[in-house]
């Protein structure tokens, strides 16, 4: 429960300070005209934070995580669907929530709710929080009366996509940890171990190996210029990192992403798949055809799809039916075309939409097991190039040295 700090006059006309634990103003004010003192100015207690807290929180540390947004949900539509009042959920779901940004959001919107606008405006005053198909699909269901069912919806879009991030991610993890540690132990053999063995084959006065004094170059240039090149990945890092917040660049690096190999396909699928899902969801909620292609836009979280989406919307409003703007965007297959024709003659678009999602996610989660023996073979002869260069480099001068000596 939130604190305030009162000045007010008591019955004689003294000035009286103090604090006082109440849901808002207006019980504070209550409170002290039952004490007999009439408030003068009632402020909320604004707790300091620290400074490396500020300023993580300007750079979006603390944000809710697409779990944490998944339970939300959930609680609300069992909220609703018990038939408690928003105001009492919504604080209730405040003391309990963990995460401070989604805490102090959840209270912002039980104010908001109190001084009489709908839930909908209340998400859509967070939109780092809530996205505007959440918003959208909540207003629907708010002016439908199936609020529960907007976030029982919602609730099962979140959790298909936190299922299909998850598998991905778990299924990069191991090349990524390999990789890593191999250049880690090539970046120490080369400060380190290299020059070790540069000091004997100087004294050994044999003609060593191409491989070799490739090797020793690259090794002198770590040794002597290894701050400028730790230097320039850390430029070429921060430049991307920019590069791909901006619009350009974020476009570009959308579309380069499906041209990975190996890789690029499932994020397309997978991309698709959440395309697939969302448009279902808003269509399905109510949400009209075009108004439903825009939030799906905004949904996928990849700019280029995004730009495919919304010139499907723009055939939409051109007067083309929804299989002939989907075939003009060249990025379904025949059979999924086929899906939607049949739901745009049978009435059901966003039951086959359903089944276009579930399609993609069968092939998504197929080559997301077949993903580690797809690529294991890659690093293990990425690995044994390697070492195979380090050995030839290192044990072939070691052997002339050894033939010199016997000789």
């Amino acid at each position: 429960m939130p604190t305030y700090v009162y000045k007010g006059r008591n019955t004689r006309g003294d000035a009286v300070i103090g604090r006082v634990e109440a849901e808002n103003a207006d019980s504070v004010a209550n409170q002290l005209f039952n004490l007999g003192i009439t408030p003068v100015n009632i402020d909320p207690v604004v707790e300091k934070e620290e400074p490396l807290q500020a300023w993580l929180r300007k750079l979006g540390a603390g944000q809710p995580s697409l779990q944490e947004l998944i339970l939300f949900s959930r609680q609300m539509y069992t909220l609703v669907k018990a038939g408690v009042p928003l105001v009492r959920g919504l604080k209730g779901l405040a003391e309990s929530t963990r995460n401070v940004v989604l805490r102090e959001a959840i209270a912002d919107m039980v104010e908001t709710l109190e001084s009489g606008r709908d839930l909908a405006t209340a998400l859509a005053m967070h939109p780092k929080i809530f996205s505007p198909l959440f918003v959208n699909i909540v207003r629907v269901g708010e002016n439908s009366g199936a609020l529960e069912e907007a976030f029982l919806r919602m609730y099962q879009y979140l959790t298909v996509d936190h299922t299909i991030r998850t598998r991905i991610k778990q299924a990069l993890r191991y090349p990524a940890i390999v990789i890593t540690a191999v250049a880690i132990a090539i970046t120490v053999i080369t400060i380190f171990v290299i020059p070790a063995f540069a000091n004997v084959f100087a004294r050994g006065g044999v003609e060593l190996p191409l491989a070799t004094r490739a090797i020793l170059a690259v090794s002198n240039f770590m040794v002597n210029y290894w701050w400028m090149v730790f230097g320039t990945l850390g430029a070429a890092f921060v430049w991307f990192r920019v590069w791909v917040k901006t619009e350009s660049g974020r476009y570009r690096w959308d579309r380069m992403r499906f041209g990975i190999p190996i890789v690029g396909d499932i994020i397309l699928r997978a991309t698709l798949a959440r395309f697939a899902r969302a448009f279902s969801t808003t269509f399905r909620s109510g949400v009209p055809l075009v108004q439903a292609l825009t939030l799906t836009a905004k949904a996928l979280d990849n700019e280029y799809l995004g730009e495919r989406v919304l010139s499907m919307r723009n055939g939409v409003e051109r007067g083309e039916s929804l299989l002939r703007s989907a075939s003009g965007v060249g990025l379904f297959t025949p059979l999924v075309l086929q899906m939607i024709a049949v739901g745009e003659e049978t009435g059901q678009v966003d039951e086959m939409l359903d089944e276009v999602a579930g399609f993609y996610e069968r092939e998504v989660e197929v080559d997301i097991d077949n993903l580690a023996s797809a690529i294991e073979p890659i690093l293990i002869v990425a690995i044994g190039f390697m070492v195979l260069i380090l050995a030839l480099g290192v044990f072939l001068p070691m052997w002339s040295l050894a033939s010199a000596v016997g000789g």
